[in-house]
């Protein structure tokens, strides 16, 4: 079983005249203005699932400013999800800012998404406002016992479309404040889980805490997966393509040269995820 952790799909709408949700929505702009700037459709990504070999992907939309814009989106993934109930699972998707983002995520759960995310706070990192704010999420979440999915970035190297003000003692203040929370920090969450190695402090942090690998190829050197295995164990990692940034075959080929075993690889591309979004868990 192979569960691909993180995917972006927008309504047909959004796909066809992007250009006119830019105005009001300044990330969205960011990562999509450029045509290079690949969206795809539920019929997309599950025909490009039966290429790839994936069995299952996690959909997710965009943190939309507009409360309208984003019920929508959500709703589309709700729409997906019952057109594919074996292939996608979907998670609901909103900005942490907007004073009725508690109850979008309520409402996206209630309707039986399995999860929220990919939460982003493109324009700020995890300071004490944004903490704030995202603890009604975080609540609504636990109530119900669903993981919520986060992008981190690395606040080292390159810029790019996306990367966020963050650093890690921000990304550690994220972990610790919401320890009761299963978190899914997108990207390698930044490579906190290297101090998973301190005698100190950091173990405890992230015992409820996963990393997906979500443009692992253009950020990372292979040798990533060996690495994180051997640091916080290759049950705490997540397969994610980002998909359609990067193909899944991609991923798969580079934890074969990585040098991981049949188990690790099967954990980290979709055992972990089963294991993680099973009913009651």
């Amino acid at each position: 079983m192979v569960i691909d952790f993180h995917t972006h799909i927008f309504p047909p709408e959004i796909r066809s005249r992007r250009s006119e949700f830019f105005e009001g929505e300044p990330e969205f702009r960011l990562l999509y203005e450029s045509q290079k700037s690949r969206m795809a459709g539920a019929r997309e990504i599950v025909a490009a699932m039966d290429e790839q070999e994936v069995d299952q992907s996690v959909v997710f939309g965009f943190p939309w400013k507009d409360a309208n814009i984003c019920r929508r989106h959500n709703d589309y993934i709700m729409e997906a999800v019952s057109r594919h109930p074996r292939r996608l699972i979907g998670f609901g998707c909103m900005d942490p800012f907007h004073p009725d983002a508690a109850d979008e995520a309520a409402r996206c759960l209630a309707a039986g998404l399995s999860g929220i995310g990919e939460l982003a706070l493109y324009g700020n990192g995890f300071d004490q406002e944004a903490l704030r704010r995202l603890a009604p999420l975080m609540a609504a979440a636990g109530e119900r016992r669903r993981p919520i999915l986060i992008h981190t970035n690395e606040p080292v190297g390159h810029q790019y479309p996306g990367k966020a003000p963050m650093t890690l003692g921000q990304i550690d203040e994220l972990v610790k404040r919401f320890a009761n929370n299963t978190l899914v920090l997108a990207h390698w969450g930044g490579g906190l889980f290297f101090y998973h190695l301190l005698k100190k402090e950091i173990k405890a942090h992230l015992e409820n805490v996963y990393f997906d690998t979500a443009a692992s190829p253009f950020l990372y050197d292979p040798g990533i997966y060996a690495a994180a295995a051997g640091i916080i164990g290759a049950e705490k990692i997540l397969f994610g393509s980002d998909f359609p940034l990067i193909k899944p075959r991609r991923y798969f080929n580079e934890m074969a040269s990585a040098g991981l075993s049949e188990d690790e690889m099967a954990a980290i591309c979709g055992g972990n995820a089963a294991a993680l979004l099973a009913p009651g868990r």
